[in-house]
């Protein structure tokens, strides 16, 4: 690949944190234990929709040199009762804010119970606090310091995670019959949703076209050149992103199969006692870096969405502190951790057509996209990614 090419790449390692996170972790591990292979399909299925979603996202902040929420907002108010629909629209984005911080804080608080046995909710007031103060940071450093930063942490979940499969390699016939697309019941539904809600995130969405359109806002190169580096940026991206999920998968269908682990916590001590403490140590440093990792993004991502499509007004310090509050209150609570994050994933995932829907409106449209508007075929590709999102959120509401 040539250096030219190399130096432009850089939104979609950021945007693919946001597929590894902890609520991934959940899904994943919660489908392989109670189901073996029998969703693999459905967690392929889900990456590949991932990866045109994202480029459709990137494409968008390009050509139009706006954001997806700045060009929803747009829309918005240009239709009668411009309030009344910018509070719903921003009531769901605050939902799914929300959904996304329960995930990695939660997430994060669990690594670090078990790396260092602190309280849970301590543990979710400490990686809020180093989101908002990390992101700060590498903000101030620039741009391009944080995509090589976010890249070097999606580097070490990857290996974090990928070598479970070498502690523990899955059954290659599972895997093969895995890929067949079915369900057994209402619950592998329930998962399937939820694993599409961790693996095609809304705030990702949003956050990919806002990405794109600072890193080149500046750029010599033409818009065919950049556009071209976009889809090299999210295949490698988004392929690693796909092999983390897809290990986790494999992992517990090969070894917490059977086991009634319904827990990350019991995952940790099962591949403690089946391949060793060091292995256990791996995985809990893997999910604590995706928790602060993912937290990260998902501060920066919050924070535009809560500016374009709330209030400028906004802080990113006060977006973290009002989303923070409901993974501290599930922590004191004393409700199931791993539980509240398969949920929050659930919820995720009919937040995604609200991000979905517009989005390949916006990158169809010649008014918006000029000659760069995506053609019938990616359109229509477009449209089957968002029919199967909005029947899959159909299914789990019809098997509740």
């Amino acid at each position: 690949m040539q250096r030219r090419t190399v130096v432009l790449l850089g939104p979609a390692f950021v945007a693919a944190l946001a597929y590894v996170d902890p609520g991934n972790v959940a899904a994943n591990l919660s489908a392989g234990a109670q189901y073996g292979y029998l969703l693999v399909w459905a967690l392929v299925l889900a990456c590949l929709m991932a990866m045109l979603v994202q480029y459709l996202s990137a494409k968008l902040g390009v050509v139009s040199g706006s954001s997806l929420s700045a060009l929803i907002r747009q829309r918005l108010d240009q239709r009668r009762h411009p309030k009344l629909w910018r509070f719903g629209y921003a009531a769901q984005a605050v939902a799914v804010a929300m959904a996304t911080d329960l995930a990695e804080v939660v997430g994060g608080a669990i690594a670090l119970n078990l790396l260092f046995g602190l309280p849970l909710w301590l543990g979710a007031i400490m990686i809020g606090m180093a989101a908002i103060l990390s992101l700060h940071f590498m903000r101030r450093k620039g741009e391009h310091f944080f995509e090589i930063l976010m890249a070097a942490v999606l580097g070490v979940i990857a290996v974090g995670f990928l070598a479970t499969l070498f502690w523990l390699p899955p059954d290659p016939a599972g895997v093969a019959t895995g890929l067949v697309p079915r369900f057994s019941d209402a619950g592998s539904v329930q998962l399937a949703a939820a694993m599409l809600g961790a693996t095609v995130m809304p705030h990702a969405i949003y956050l990919h076209s806002a990405l794109a359109k600072d890193r080149h806002a500046a750029s010599t190169e033409t818009t065919a050149r950049l556009l071209r580096v976009q889809r090299i940026d999210v295949a490698v991206a988004l392929t690693i992103a796909a092999a983390v999920n897809v290990s986790m998968l494999l992992f517990a269908a090969a070894g917490l199969r059977g086991s009634s682990i319904d827990s990350i916590e019991g995952a940790y001590a099962q591949i403690g006692s089946l391949v060793g403490a060091a292995p256990a140590t791996v995985f809990a440093v893997g999910l604590l870096v995706s928790g602060l990792g993912s937290a990260i993004v998902g501060t920066d991502a919050g924070a535009g969405m809560i500016h374009d499509l709330v209030s400028p007004r906004i802080t990113p310090t006060m977006r973290r502190l009002i989303t923070l509050v409901p993974a501290v209150v599930v922590l004191i609570a004393g409700l199931h951790a791993t539980q509240a994050l398969v949920q929050s994933q659930l919820v995720l995932s009919f937040g995604i057509a609200f991000a979905l829907v517009p989005l390949v409106l916006l990158t169809s449209s010649r008014k918006v996209m000029g000659e760069y508007r995506s053609g019938p075929l990616l359109t229509a590709v477009a449209w089957l990614v968002v029919a199967a999102v909005v029947a899959l959120n159909v299914a789990v509401l019809v098997t509740a």
